[in-house]
């Protein structure tokens, strides 16, 4: 019995060292991954994955309960989002890495992630996923995410022309001169005096940094990107460039609208990567874009409008009513995001900007209008301020150039534009006793008669969007835009300085005229050479070019002083007082636009470009 006892005892030992050998090499050998894989749960051997949502707000085959847990709602300023950021790449990386293992089966099916509706959603980037299927070393980005040379080919014409744009006759191209002068200068200064910082303060000649932008920094050196190229400012261009690639830093802390950030960063380095294929602009779009993604993190998908790029925290303004997001911002990334999506392969930016429009065609306008306030939170209108100015504005810019930029695929937002033209058309469009045509604003039902500065854009728009409209309300559309880029040059030639307010109205007697002081300012805006831009485009009348003109010599006249432009505080005072600003949209648009316009057609054809709401050019997808 004794020996019996003992030899059970010594197997016993055997077995529990046997046993205690094997699970320690599970735990320590190099090669245990798979084991573990086995033995242990899956949650704890793979990482997490967050399904991307499709077209319907659910993400994959989860429910929404549990999509919205993984990924978390914003939180309030002062608490951090960044550990949400690595699940949402992951799923893109996982997918790709399984069609990468399978290329052959990639072209008979699209992945559920690109599961977006028709038309401009489905992106050349896409497609070429599909074809492609392959991952970069780290799994979150493709590993040739766009085709440079590929997407030349798309286009119909050369971008900058035959000979750049230059005009045949000799006045039209002194003008052009004059206006490329015009630019050198503002660069130069700004070169000497504000290098690397965001804007030029002309007359104390020292660099403006701002609250806009957060941490970011050179805002006039992104802004002016594509206006120096397309000027052949070739030596200030390369300036601009190794700027960009030395000094441009994307992680940085403060407070950036998600707006100003979007329309100047994202869209001056989409649009200088389209027009040279510099793949530094590439890279940093790419890595910004991923820094705003944050801000979508609502329980609506509604972004707020300010973030942190640094830590990914994001709120709504103080000065927004009860925490709301304003229209015209998240109402103006749709052009950008497609872009992003295009450029990086990864639709995720295309499905945030989708999920906008969804739930702005899901909810009730009050008579057609949009409101300028919707809350994140509950995804409904919080005040009944609608406006075609300020707070609203490129919303409604941004539809019309969706369908355009979509190659005209994009009916969702042809529809969503022309019913709320139609809406505008209805409740703002007045008529003064002068017969001046304008947009009045709408406050809950009650119209207050002005007309901002901002809203002088809407002539170009109702024009370049005229030709797609209903056959009989064709000519129709044309001339109501031809009738606000008169009233908006009406507002320039009843001032003294010969340049429009910031806003102007149209009661106690007055047309056109601002009639409060705190109105009466010129801040370098571009609005209405814009307008007077695409007028010249689709009609050519002489007139258009001629306004431009007049334009350009007050400018020269009030706005330019010893070291660069600046804005004036009073446009009806002959001698008036600067605001000691050089903004970067006057170099970006204001001189863009005038290049333009004393320009031939093919330079930057309208086939082919769309221009976000800083005027930097994107490609048509065809």
């Amino acid at each position: 019995m004794g020996l019996r006892l003992s030899q059970k005892f010594v197997f016993l030992l055997f077995l529990s060292g046997l046993v205690t050998l094997c699970f320690g090499a599970l735990f320590f050998l190099p090669d245990s991954v798979r084991l573990k894989r086995i033995f242990l749960p899956r949650s704890e051997s793979q990482p997490l994955t967050v399904e991307p949502e499709n077209d319907e707000g659910e993400p994959g085959n989860k429910g929404d309960k549990d999509h919205d847990h993984v990924r978390g709602i914003t939180p309030a300023k002062g608490e951090t989002t960044a550990k949400m950021k690595a699940p949402g790449r992951k799923s893109y990386a996982t997918k790709d890495a399984k069609a990468a293992e399978k290329p052959e089966d990639w072209n008979q099916a699209q992945p559920k992630a690109s599961a977006v509706k028709p038309g401009l959603a489905t992106t050349r980037a896409q497609r070429r996923g599909q074809e492609k299927g392959t991952v970069s070393s780290k799994g979150s980005q493709p590993a040739s995410p766009f085709d440079y040379e590929k997407f030349k080919g798309c286009l119909l014409k050369p971008p900058l022309g035959t000979d750049r744009g230059k005009p045949s006759d000799v006045q039209t191209q002194q003008q052009r001169d004059k206006v490329r002068e015009m630019m050198k200068f503002a660069w130069d200064n700004y070169k000497q005096y504000a290098w690397g910082k965001n804007e030029l303060r002309p007359l104390t000649r020292n660099g403006h940094i701002g609250n806009m932008f957060g941490g970011l920094r050179g805002a006039t050196i992104v802004d002016s990107l594509d206006t120096l190229y397309i000027m052949g400012l070739h030596e200030e261009y390369e300036e601009a460039k190794d700027w960009v690639l030395q000094n441009l830093e994307i992680s940085s802390n403060g407070e950036a609208s998600l707006f100003e950030v979007n329309i100047r960063y994202v869209g001056g380095l989409l649009s200088a990567y389209y027009l040279t294929g510099e793949e530094v602009y590439r890279k940093k779009v790419a890595e910004l874009g991923e820094k705003l993604l944050p801000a979508f993190n609502t329980p609506t998908g509604i972004p707020r409008g300010v973030i942190n790029l640094g830590s990914g925290t994001s709120w709504s303004w103080g000065w927004a009513s009860a925490g709301s997001s304003i229209l015209a911002e998240f109402g103006t990334l749709h052009l950008e995001f497609v872009h992003l999506t295009e450029i990086t392969s990864n639709p995720i930016y295309t499905e945030k900007v989708m999920n906008i429009r969804k739930l702005l065609n899901k909810i009730e306008k009050p008579h057609g209008l949009y409101p300028n306030f919707l809350s994140p939170v509950s995804g409904n209108w919080v005040q009944h301020h609608v406006s075609i100015g300020g707070l609203g504005d490129s919303f409604y810019e941004y539809l019309i150039k969706s369908f355009l930029m979509s190659d005209k695929t994009d009916e969702e937002a042809k529809k969503m534009y022309y019913n709320a033209l139609e809406a505008i058309e209805k409740n703002l469009v007045q008529k003064s006793a002068g017969g001046l045509t304008y947009f009045a604003e709408w406050r809950g039902g009650m119209l207050d008669h002005k007309m901002g500065h901002l809203a002088c854009f809407s002539g170009g728009m109702i024009a370049i969007g005229a030709d797609d409209g209903e056959a009989e309300k064709r000519q129709h559309y044309m001339d109501l835009a031809a009738e606000i880029t008169h009233t908006c040059h009406e507002s320039y030639a009843r001032s003294a300085t010969k340049l429009g307010p910031e806003a102007f109205r149209f009661d106690t007697g007055a047309e056109a005229t601002a009639t409060r002081l705190s109105d009466r300012y010129y801040i370098l805006r571009p609005e209405v050479v814009e307008s007077y831009l695409y007028m010249w485009r689709l009609t050519h009348d002489p007139k258009y070019r001629q306004w431009g003109w007049e334009a350009v010599e007050a400018l020269e006249k009030h706005c330019r002083v010893e070291s660069g432009f600046s804005g004036i505080r009073d446009v009806y005072v002959s001698t008036p007082s600067h605001d000691n600003m050089q903004q970067s949209f006057f170099l970006a648009e204001t001189l863009k636009y005038l290049y333009l316009l004393f320009s031939d057609d093919d330079l930057l054809p309208l086939e082919d470009w769309v221009f976000n709401t800083e005027a930097h050019p994107l490609p048509v997808v065809h």
